[in-house]
């Protein structure tokens, strides 16, 4: 017996190769591979999409847009071109959810600190408070990265237009106030091509994980 194992050893030493790898290709072929869906407007809370744009359901993209950084800098989407970022909305002046989700940007900022792809864009919600200085105070407050991190603000209307019609990401405030916004505790993932690929609660710690992880994954395919 164990001349006839010594003299076909060969063969059993191909054939256990050859099972390692059939059973690795079936075990790859079963496991679902990880995919983000694209958001159209159709297929978010419509609390969250302005009525005019509620309605469609394909090749939604951020718009064009330009506002002010902490720097002093105009900001537009050429500075985001063919970069996945991490867009939110907020104010400095906010004692409940921001400080919580700054902190949490933070963490995204440190996790993407060596990829040159990623950046990171939050958009105040009252404009008319929330001047450069402030700004430049806030980013400094909470160890803001110039070179991956804008905090930007500009024109009221233009920063509501954007957050309803193109992150889908924020509610109404009064009605009897033009322009008025409920910002949420949404972080919005957008790809290169400029597509809404995922929300994530801010102020959740294993929200953020999950932020990360996707972050990782688009930037990873999209080398």
């Amino acid at each position: 017996m164990l001349g006839f194992f010594k003299k076909y050893r060969p063969f059993f030493i191909v054939m256990a190769l050859l099972s390692v790898i059939i059973v690795t290709l079936f075990y790859s072929a079963l496991s679902p591979k990880k995919s983000l869906p694209i958001y159209n407007p159709s297929d978010v809370n419509p609390e969250m999409v302005d009525s005019t744009v509620q309605y469609i359901s394909k090749y939604h993209t951020i718009a064009d847009f330009s506002f002010t950084n902490q720097n002093g800098k105009t900001i537009t989407q050429k500075d985001y071109e063919g970069k996945i970022y991490v867009a939110d909305f907020f104010f400095t002046t906010c004692g409940s959810i921001c400080p919580k989700m700054t902190t949490n940007l933070v963490e995204v900022q440190a996790a993407i600190a060596n990829d040159p792809k990623v950046m990171l864009l939050s958009h105040t919600v009252t404009p008319e408070i929330d001047s450069i200085p402030v700004l430049k105070a806030y980013a400094i407050k909470n160890g803001v990265n110039d070179n991956k991190w804008n905090l930007v603000t500009g024109d009221k209307k233009a920063i509501y237009t954007m957050a309803r019609k193109s992150y889908l990401a924020v509610k109404l405030g009064k009605p009897s106030e033009l322009y008025d916004m409920v910002h949420t505790e949404n972080f919005v993932l957008v790809d290169t091509k400029r597509r809404v690929r995922g929300f994530y609660d801010g102020t959740k710690k294993e929200e953020i994980q999950r932020l990360i992880a996707d972050i990782n994954w688009l930037s990873q395919k999209d080398n």
